[in-house]
């Protein structure tokens, strides 16, 4: 592509973004992320992408939306990292799979099942789509201190949400169900659409990512007859997010003294 003043899709420059940023999917929660932020500012909106910056422990730090799955996650992320961002934390919502992770519940990745096909385009598939190990243990820290029921492991990625929800009227059912039943016995937490995607990507681009999610519910819990009432308040995990990108920010200082 021709050389343009801005980044193509999220139309920023350099400055903009802080090197720290919080990734959601929806447009509207980027003002919830934001309120968490000291004197954060929007500074630009196109498409799918609203992004706002502002400060965490006097930090400059950014929300970028992303929309929904891997493919317009991955052109956040490149553009993002473009202009100067390398710490990622993604803060979404997920369908549990294992029977005891509970609608309301917290579940946090450490790595993701690539039964999707952006990150095939940056690694064989082979190569393990892995948080980042500190992102991960500030984001447990967090929960803990929220007193949230967490739940830390594997979760499942892919491109389709009707595939997962309606399996038996696709015509490729069979694939579908049978994967899905290696999930369950795999002790898969949840399933979602963008984590398999954006841990590629930072391995790809040298950066660190993680992710947290606010379980809205559970399809197996379903079939087995079990209680559960569907959550969409992902207040807290929001919360979570940011005291998780605080404490990364404060332990990446400490290492900078540290080291020094």
């Amino acid at each position: 592509m021709q050389e343009l003043d801005r980044e193509f899709h999220i139309k920023c420059v350099k400055g903009d973004v802080g090197r720290y940023v919080i990734l959601v999917g929806d447009p509207g929660r980027c003002e919830v992320v934001a309120s968490f932020f000291d004197d954060a500012k929007q500074v630009a909106y196109n498409r799918e992408y609203n992004i706002y910056t502002g400060y965490l422990n006097g930090e400059k730090v950014s929300v970028c939306s992303t929309g929904i799955g891997g493919p317009s996650t991955a052109i956040a992320v490149e553009e993002l990292h473009h202009i100067g961002a390398d710490t990622f934390i993604r803060c979404g919502t997920c369908g549990g799979i294992e029977l005891n992770v509970q609608s309301g519940d917290i579940v946090i990745a450490t790595g993701a099942i690539r039964y999707e096909h952006t990150s095939l385009e940056y690694a064989p598939i082979e190569f393990p789509a892995v948080a980042d190990h500190d992102i991960v243990n500030k984001l447990k820290e967090a929960a803990d201190e929220e007193g949230k029921t967490c739940h830390v492991g594997v979760v499942q990625c892919k491109d389709s949400f009707y595939g997962q929800h309606s399996p038996e009227s696709m015509p490729v059912a069979d694939e579908l169900l049978s994967k899905w039943e290696a999930w369950k016995r795999l002790g898969v937490k949840a399933s979602e659409m963008e984590s398999a995607a954006l841990f590629v990507i930072a391995s790809s681009r040298g950066c660190r990512a993680g992710s947290c999610f606010h379980v809205i519910w559970n399809q197996e819990r379903e079939k087995a007859g079990l209680d559960q009432a569907m959550s969409e308040d992902i207040t807290a995990a929001v919360r979570i997010a940011v005291e998780g990108m605080r404490k990364l920010i404060e332990y990446d200082r400490r290492m900078q003294t540290d080291n020094a």
